[in-house]
């Protein structure tokens, strides 16, 4: 059987958003696993601020792709972001709140807990 996925409390993963539905396999969660190249592990509330810093970085999560069933973010939204970019938007001053009981261990391996608190909301 599968050991359950964990937050970087060492706790059970809790759902990041059904709706959007996000996640690297879209089950809600930010699990990672072989397949998720990018390590989408943290669950972020996105801002206005974050989404233009992020297409300002090739990235336009504001879009739709619907070949990824991806209705495209606005402010208030829930999503897995990538590790690697939540860490450039932190270093730019534009990193959103997080949500840690959504956010998975696996981004300890990137990020101290104590950087990640001081971001994180219950929100």
């Amino acid at each position: 059987m599968k050991e359950p996925a964990l937050n970087v409390y060492k706790k059970p993963l809790e759902t990041c958003s059904l709706d959007p539905l996000t996640g690297s396999f879209r089950d809600g969660c930010c699990n990672t696993g072989i397949f998720d190249a990018g390590t989408h592990t943290v669950c972020a509330i996105v801002t206005e601020e974050f989404l233009e810093f992020s297409k300002s970085r090739g990235n336009d999560l504001t879009r739709d792709y619907p070949q990824y069933n991806f209705k495209g973010l606005k402010a208030g939204d829930r999503w897995c972001l990538c590790v690697s970019r939540w860490m450039e938007a932190h270093k730019a001053g534009v990193a959103p709140k997080i949500n840690l009981k959504a956010t998975h261990l696996k981004t300890l391996d990137y990020v101290a807990l104590e950087t990640l608190e001081t971001y994180h909301t219950n929100n």
